[in-house]
């Protein structure tokens, strides 16, 4: 899906037949402050961007750095679509070319948890960074009470590097973040066995 993705803003990579991944569009920022706004206090427990999405303003501004970021390859955000509905975001940060790693992360309404929506989504966003990003070092961080997220790393077969001590600030005190990393090999041969 490399050149969909490159080539056309308008990008769509479906899932399976209810779900697909979209590029960001500024003409979605309504509906990314829609799904942000109902799902406020439970995402403000493991995001500390929350409370920086204050309108739909601020949201088509944020889009259009992610644009502009992934227009210099530093990331990927994705709207992660289901029954034609925004469900969440999915994507790269710190894509470090150079280094040859990225940081996948992901956060999805309440509302649609236990699906495999992220899961799958996951599989793809992985499968694009090894085989077409090149990477070689893909890490995934969540804070340490969230055993959702960090259950998703295990099902991928993640592996676990330990705890960053305090690492991240959410809103007026310090989190614990969980490491894990996945190895371009380690994922080739997870879909050999």
């Amino acid at each position: 899906w490399i050149d969909r993705l490159r080539g056309n803003r308008m990008f769509s990579h479906r899932i399976d037949e209810h779900t697909e991944l979209r590029l960001h569009h500024e003409r979605h920022a309504e509906e990314l402050f829609a799904l942000v706004d109902r799902n406020r206090e439970y995402l403000r427990e493991w995001l500390p961007w929350v409370d920086r999405t204050t309108t739909v303003h601020v949201e088509r501004n944020f889009i259009k750095l992610w644009s502009e970021s992934f227009g210099r390859g530093e990331m990927m955000s994705l709207g992660l679509w289901n029954l034609g509905k925004l469900a969440g975001t999915i994507g790269f940060t710190g894509v470090d070319s150079g280094n040859r790693t990225a940081e996948i992360g992901y956060w999805i309404s309440e509302d649609q948890q236990g699906k495999g929506l992220i899961t799958r989504s996951c599989v793809a966003v992985l499968d694009y960074g090894f085989s077409e990003l090149n990477l070689n070092r893909i890490v995934l961080r969540a804070a340490v009470e969230n055993t959702r997220s960090r259950a998703v790393a295990e099902r991928l077969g993640f592996v676990f590097e330990g705890i960053e001590r305090q690492s991240e600030w959410h809103y007026d005190h310090f989190k614990d973040i969980a490491a894990y990393s996945m190895l371009a090999d380690e994922w080739r041969n997870r879909e050999q066995s």
